[in-house]
């Protein structure tokens, strides 16, 4: 920092100024001092940061189920997020979720001294335990639902039904049918609701929904019972893996997709385009979802008192090969 000081002639509080992007500085010094650090090479060391701001510039994440595509691709954002802000993050995966869990997570987090906690809460046991959390430290939750009491960043589950679902109808198919995820997940919930809500506001039959557990067997399960009904043309899966699995029951039934039965999923997993046919399927911005969570957190950090929720991130529709009119 002296050298930078030397460099852009000013003092050395001057430059800290600067590195912490203090409005008490004026723009040509501020680019001054910008220019002398890009020219030095200069990086700002963090524990030397935090000590005079009294942060640890390092956030915690409590996460499960890490293999499973979407909370791996929440996490990856969250931590991506971070960096870009200067932040490091610690982590605590369980492998059980309930309340004495996540709380103990959370506690263990506080204890290492995090300026804020982010806690992925897709199952309703995790966002049911936030309620109870204690004041400290700062805690935003992700994927955790509506009325979980906490500032919350997630993707807007019910809309992105909505778009696959009326895709399917507009296709001219007279109704979808739903592969479900399990209960317990607020995911699964949503999507439920997703589907259902767009087939009565198209005036479409509401067929009994299947329940799967995420994995392609439960898909491929599901896919051999719908596969054996002459009246199905359309089915949504809520998520790309059960989706895979409904493929592979109709490829064994005989059931051509789309010319007999269209299918879409949802999360557009990196194989979803090299399926055969390549998968319809709903887009998740993991990365946008992190970037909110950690801009609430720093939010909290500097506000006294409470401060407004990120809206909804809107997923993507994507298109594939296996989509199409009824009866192509």
């Amino acid at each position: 920092m002296t050298d930078v000081a030397k460099l852009a002639g000013v003092s050395h509080q001057t430059v800290s100024r600067v590195l912490n992007d203090s409005p008490q500085v004026r723009p040509e010094t501020r680019e001054r001092v910008l220019r002398a650090v890009a020219e030095l090479g200069y990086r700002p060391n963090a524990m030397a940061r935090g000590l005079v701001s009294r942060r640890s510039r390092r956030f915690g994440v409590v996460t499960f189920d890490t293999i499973l595509y979407g909370p791996a691709c929440m996490l990856l954002g969250i931590e991506r997020a971070a960096r870009a802000a200067g932040y490091g993050v610690g982590i605590v995966a369980l492998e059980r979720v309930d309340r004495n869990g996540v709380l103990a997570a959370v506690d263990t987090l506080a204890d290492q001294g995090v300026d804020g906690v982010i806690v992925i809460a897709p199952q309703q046991a995790a966002a049911a335990a936030l309620r109870s959390l204690p004041v400290r430290p700062i805690v935003v939750a992700v994927e955790a639902g509506q009325g979980v009491g906490l500032p919350s960043a997630a993707v807007d589950q019910i809309e992105g039904t909505g778009l696959v679902v009326r895709h399917l109808l507009e296709l001219g198919h007279p109704t979808v049918w739903h592969v479900a995820g399990p209960d317990g997940w607020g995911e699964a919930r949503d999507r439920l609701e997703g589907w259902r809500r767009a087939l009565t506001a198209a005036g479409a039959p509401i067929p009994p929904p299947m329940r799967g557990d995420w994995s392609a067997r439960s898909g491929y399960e599901a896919g051999l019972v719908l596969a054996d009904r002459p009246e199905v043309t359309a089915v949504f899966a809520a998520n790309d893996q059960m989706a895979l699995g409904v493929l592979r029951a109709f490829a064994e039934r005989g059931v051509r997709v789309p010319r007999d039965v269209s299918v879409a999923g949802f999360d557009d997993i990196p194989e979803a385009a090299y399926l055969t046919p390549a998968l319809t399927t709903v887009r998740q911005d993991f990365d946008e979802v992190g970037r909110r969570s950690i801009a609430l957190l720093l939010r909290l950090l500097d506000a006294d008192g409470e401060v407004a929720e990120p809206a909804l991130v809107v997923p993507t529709l994507v298109v594939r090969e296996s989509s199409a009119a009824p009866g192509r």
